[in-house]
């Protein structure tokens, strides 16, 4: 019979490929976790990990052994959480870490609800710039737009479909464009980085087209922020449809969606958390949070190009070259 100890222990290295950071996230002595891989090796009759350059990689037996090594410990923890089902409280720390733009307009409320469920939970709630993805992090993250790859199981929870939004305001100054070809004649404004490298809109029935926004001159790192440049006449931008409905309902009037048809692709909504056994805590947020996603984000990927032929799709581009572009407004 595997101890799970050592089972966990040669999880944890085969997934972050160090002995010191696998010690650190099991807040062991590194002498005791390298003592319970070697028992296992003992007790298994092969070497599992080989020692390159700084990092711990898999032998071939390693490599085998660690898929039957995950079930196992999958199935301790499915026992875990059935026996943990006879007792109903669900207490003690729990960190989450979130995008700045689902804090305020979704994440914070549900939480308090889920802390109003359960009076033994405390909770800390922190914003950041860019998603943990080491195996060392404790977080649960919500995160919004693409996460690339890490040490962490990672699972998308719904899509955001974006749009062009400006006031109304701007458009009575500028007039509304009534194709994608006329946004270079107007002012530009950008979710720091977001459309530098171009922007790739789609049409049900005209497929994709592809344009460089021109400068912004008001750039912002935040979606709160960049509503607030888009609602006050300064241009147009790309919002979540979802944000701007939100800023629409407490802010009547301040954000048209132009050009409806055409969409940019969906960012997604991804819950980020560390592999293996999960307290129940955190099991029960993730139940939580499944269960309170709004019935408006899609739940799974759509196609980029809506409606249009997956082998002929239909494809426009556009330079930056119109001139007499509506100015940033006061």
């Amino acid at each position: 019979m595997y101890d799970l100890d050592e089972l966990l222990a040669f999880d944890h290295v085969m997934r972050s490929g160090s002995l010191t950071r696998s010690a650190r996230t099991l807040d062991l002595a590194k002498s005791t976790l390298s003592r319970r891989i070697s028992q296992l090796e003992r007790q298994l009759g092969q070497p599992l990990l080989r020692r390159q350059s700084n990092r711990l990689l898999p032998t071939e037996a390693g490599q085998l052994f660690h898929a039957y090594c995950r079930q196992i410990l999958e199935l301790a923890e499915q026992g875990r959480q059935a026996l943990d089902e006879l007792s109903e409280e669900v207490s003690g720390e729990l960190h989450v870490v979130t995008h700045n733009a689902l804090a305020r307009s979704w994440l914070s409320r549900l939480l308090a609800a889920f802390m109003d469920t359960h009076p033994g939970i405390r909770l800390t709630l922190q914003t950041c710039t860019t998603p943990p993805l080491s195996a060392d992090s404790q977080a649960l993250t919500v995160w919004l737009g693409e996460v690339p790859g890490g040490e962490l199981r990672q699972e998308v929870l719904g899509w955001l479909d974006r749009g062009l939004y400006g006031h109304p305001d701007y458009f009575v100054r500028c007039g509304e464009p009534q194709h994608p070809r006329e946004l270079t004649r107007h002012a530009w404004i950008d979710l720091l980085g977001e459309t530098e490298q171009g922007l790739t809109l789609t049409h049900p029935a005209q497929g994709e087209f592809r344009f460089q926004p021109p400068n912004s001159r008001f750039r912002v790192d935040q979606h709160m922020l960049h509503g607030d440049a888009i609602a006050r006449g300064h241009g147009l931008g790309m919002i979540p449809a979802w944000l701007a409905t939100l800023r629409e309902h407490a802010h009547p009037g301040s954000l048209v969606r132009c050009l409806p048809e055409w969409s940019a692709a969906p960012l997604p909504v991804t819950l980020l958390y560390a592999f293996g056994p999960r307290p129940r805590r955190v099991s029960a947020l993730l139940d939580f949070l499944h269960q309170s996603a709004p019935a408006e984000w899609q739940p799974a990927e759509p196609s980029h190009v809506h409606g249009a032929s997956p082998t002929e799709p239909r494809q426009l581009s556009v330079a930056n070259t119109a001139t007499n572009r509506c100015g940033f407004s006061p």
